[in-house]
């Protein structure tokens, strides 16, 4: 049995999937388990990394667990995670961190996940840490936009960054999970290739066939939308790393690949999966 901690999001829910079509039982947990389950070998619950408690309940006889923490890990208590961890008997955890936890150790906005990396290599668990940088599943953020206006804002127009698609996270993870030989390992998680906003915003036009406008937002601008669903230091610290990206996170990895056996989805990929979204 196979636990998945944030199993409803963009990575989680490709997770389940991939695990029950190994013929693994998931035990799925998120905050609000609505989604419809596909699969025998999925079983839906309510948990909450925030209130470690429940989710000691679906913890017993798990071989692995997956976790994804909201918000940057904001708030958390990455002690008491990893008591109800050591104390269920879980032997291989698989932490969703950031490529920004290396590439900039001492910005506030990422402190919470450096935090939880360091409480977890300390324990008594086999932890693999998958640090993605930016989501191709962000441009979603525009689908509003495009739907009523044909129009996408974004700042730093032709800052350039290595976005790496949700399903690469989910498969890297179901690899890391089902097999020996990833514990102790940090995996850096980029697209094989770098993309603009703008040219982003090129490669949805072509996929839906239609012409679509580009603005470029301020950095002002853009931290005010960001602040809406996100606590100010992680919008901060996300546009700092849009806007003025290390060398290191420019940088294409090769992790994708290294574990898959197969190079990492381009951006464009993601668009044709869910380029219904944009109608």
């Amino acid at each position: 049995m196979i636990v998945v901690i944030g199993a409803t999001g963009n990575v989680g829910r490709e997770l389940v999937q991939l695990l029950a079509e190994a013929g693994e039982e998931v035990v799925a947990v998120s905050r609000h388990p609505g989604a419809p389950v596909t699969s025998s070998k999925v079983r839906p619950v309510q948990g909450d990394v925030s209130a470690p408690e429940t989710l000691v309940p679906h913890l017993r006889g798990a071989a692995g667990v997956f976790l994804l923490v909201p918000g940057g890990g904001m708030g958390l208590d990455a002690r008491a995670l990893r008591t109800v961890f050591e104390a269920a008997g879980v032997t291989r955890l698989v932490v969703l961190s950031s490529l920004a936890v290396g590439t900039r150790p001492s910005a506030p906005s990422h402190a919470p996940l450096r935090d939880l990396e360091a409480v977890f290599r300390a324990s008594s668990l086999r932890c693999t840490f998958l640090r993605p940088g930016g989501f191709a599943s962000n441009a979603l953020a525009w689908v509003g936009s495009v739907r009523t206006e044909r129009g996408i804002a974004a700042p730093f127009a032709d800052v350039a960054l290595p976005v790496v698609d949700p399903a690469d996270i989910a498969a890297v993870a179901a690899r890391v999970l089902l097999e020996e030989g990833h514990a102790g390992k940090v995996y850096e998680l980029t697209g094989p290739v770098a993309i603009s906003p703008r040219q982003q915003a090129a490669v949805i036009s072509e996929a839906l066939g239609a012409p679509l406008r580009f603005m470029e937002w301020s950095r002002e601008e853009a931290l005010a939308m960001m602040r809406r669903f996100m606590p100010e230091p992680v919008a901060e610290g996300t546009l700092d790393i849009l806007g003025t990206p290390t060398d290191d996170e420019r940088r294409i990895s090769p992790d994708v690949e290294r574990v898959l056996g197969r190079p990492a989805n381009p951006f464009s990929a993601w668009v044709g999966r869910n380029v219904a979204a944009f109608r």
